[in-house]
């Protein structure tokens, strides 16, 4: 099992090259202990993620987290693993079944 920054790292990894292939243009916030792991931009949008990962059904944050930043939205992305990667809105219950499937969520940004 890789240690837990490895393995964030690794989901980092994932999610960004997954948004680069849909044509995002996305900046790690590497080590940050800030709240946004990833700035995406696009056609004028921008978006920040969170991004988590786990084996787990379900996933807590701690912790109050704002829904936007500066004015920029905040999302929280996890990687649940076998290709299910689902975003939530700060506050949302996180589980396997929740939240929207990633590339839906491309689909409507």
């Amino acid at each position: 099992m890789a240690p837990p920054k490895r393995k964030g790292y690794l989901a980092e990894r994932k999610i960004r090259m997954f948004l680069n292939r849909h044509g995002w243009m996305t900046v790690r916030s590497g080590g940050s202990l800030g709240l946004a792991d990833l700035v995406c931009l696009r056609k004028g949008k921008c978006i920040l993620m969170q991004v988590k990962s786990t084996s787990k059904h379900s996933l807590y944050v701690e912790g109050p987290m704002p829904s936007e930043i500066e004015g920029f939205p905040l999302y929280v992305v996890v990687d649940f693993g076998y290709g299910n990667i689902r975003v939530f809105k700060p506050g949302e219950k996180i589980s396997r079944q929740g939240g929207v499937p990633l590339r839906e969520f491309l689909e409507k940004c």
